[in-house]
């Protein structure tokens, strides 16, 4: 069994990301792995401060809810980040998130894979590729980790628009695989 932190960066409800997100989960707990998943919305994500005192300490000075998510990242197996995708790009709630995940750079930390998972009203393939991009930048960090798999689901606006979008079947079985 793997602990699989999966984090949504939507802010909005009933978001097309988000339902990526919980398809991922539904698939990994399927499978008989400890999913949770926690949504960046309503919580409170200041930004990094660069103070650095997170490579002494593995602990953020900023206590507020990155501090708690990079504790669960800490000890996570597998990190899931979905996110809306803006300007052709990941939201900023993802990676002002990234950013304060900084005390997990000289950590022991446990996660391998990571998955990527997106949304847009833009349905071209190269849509999602500054954010993967942007993501695959915050894996090279980690010496020991690598980007497992992404999904894109192209062509949504509206929340819950399309709950027969065939990315979600995707990220259920990319769940399912963990």
């Amino acid at each position: 069994m793997k602990k699989v932190l999966i984090v949504s960066a939507s802010p909005r409800v009933n978001s097309n990301s988000e339902a990526l997100a919980k398809a991922f989960a539904k698939g990994a707990q399927e499978a008989g792995h400890e999913a949770e998943l926690i949504s960046l919305r309503g919580k409170t994500v200041n930004f990094c401060r660069g103070c650095f005192v997170c490579q002494e300490k593995q602990r953020c000075v900023i206590r507020d809810d990155a501090d708690m998510i990079c504790q669960k990242a800490l000890e996570a197996d597998v990190l899931v980040f979905s996110t809306p995708i803006y300007y052709y790009e990941m939201s900023g709630q993802l990676k002002t998130l990234l950013d304060r995940l900084n005390p997990l750079f000289p950590s022991d930390y446990a996660f391998r894979d990571v998955y990527l998972l997106t949304a847009a009203a833009e349905e071209e393939d190269f849509v999602p590729q500054r954010a993967v991009s942007g993501v695959e930048g915050w894996i090279e960090c980690f010496e020991r980790a690598k980007l497992a798999g992404t999904v894109f689901m192209g062509g949504v606006t509206e929340a819950g628009e399309n709950p027969k979008h065939p990315a979600l079947e995707q990220a259920y079985k990319m769940g399912k695989e963990v």
